[in-house]
């Protein structure tokens, strides 16, 4: 299981919308929403590289970044560590809480369980 910190998830994101990128063009992609430079994100890489989230190829004159986890797989650790740090491992909390917030509706909650079920 590998833990993508949440400034990892968003050069994540790029890569999962679209591989192989540059550093450069994660850097110009995240550059408005973030302010990051290319030394931050060379280091978030570096660090991603390590923990084996992404792959690097540097076969080419730059190197060029791809994700090794699918989004599904980042998901599902994030749902799992949130369950059980915050909702003592018992996912109904979850959803209870999702309900009673108004996050979800429980028309929504329905539709859900009716396309699970197949319905």
């Amino acid at each position: 299981m590998i833990q993508v910190t949440e400034a990892e998830w968003k050069i994540m994101e790029v890569l999962w919308n679209h591989a192989p990128r540059t550093m450069a063009d994660i850097t110009k992609t995240l550059e408005p929403e973030t302010g990051w430079t290319r030394h931050t994100v060379i280091t978030l890489l570096k660090r991603m590289h390590e923990k084996g989230a992404v792959a690097v190829d540097e076969s080419g004159e730059v190197k060029r970044y791809s994700p090794l986890i699918t989004r599904e797989e980042a998901t599902t650790d994030e749902r799992r560590r949130l369950t059980h740090r915050v909702f003592r491992g018992e996912a109904s909390m979850l959803v209870s809480n999702l309900v009673s917030s108004g996050d979800m509706t429980v028309e929504e909650l329905q539709a859900l369980l009716d396309r699970i079920r197949g319905k």
